[in-house]
């Protein structure tokens, strides 16, 4: 059988322009635009906010290369064996145990179904019928005013 291969985890046609093709991290906004704004009546000097723009654009992404450069090897490896395990708990413990629970309980539930359509089915069926024409009219006595509803069943 051959082995199926995934475009997602090949190292050779890896995308390096877009790099969030699923779009996980729509909802982080990081660009200065997206972050700061000055509303009307409040403006501080060109110059000061100009010079806030680039300090922060260069802040956050030497701090981020930073970051990428000393944990994400790290993080990745933590992030790559826990998916491991994961997979693996899920193909070797989970699917197959809830393969035997569901064979388990498959002739449980044929004995369920068969005891229901031929006792109890049959029963609420007969009370059905029997309480078919019951009519429940719900009114106010004329001459009680704070009381609460009388419950006539004709």
């Amino acid at each position: 059988m051959e082995k199926p291969t995934s475009s997602m985890e090949d190292d050779s046609n890896i995308d390096l322009e877009d790099r969030d093709p699923n779009r996980l991290n729509r909802h982080i906004q990081v660009f200065w635009e997206e972050v700061i704004g000055e509303p009307e009546g409040v403006r501080s000097p060109e110059c000061a906010w100009r010079l806030s723009r680039h300090c922060f654009r260069l802040s956050k992404g030497c701090c981020y290369v930073l970051l990428t450069v000393l944990i994400a090897p790290l993080l990745a490896l933590c992030l790559g064996l826990t998916f491991a395990c994961l997979a693996f708990e899920h193909v070797w413990c989970i699917v197959p145990c809830l393969r035997v629970w569901r064979i388990t309980c498959s002739s449980f539930r044929n004995f369920w179904t068969v005891l229901v359509q031929s006792v109890v089915l049959p029963f609420t069926e007969a009370l059905g019928y029997f309480f078919h024409n019951v009519r429940v009219f719900s009114q106010k006595p004329p001459d009680a005013q704070e009381r609460k509803d009388d419950i006539h069943i004709v």
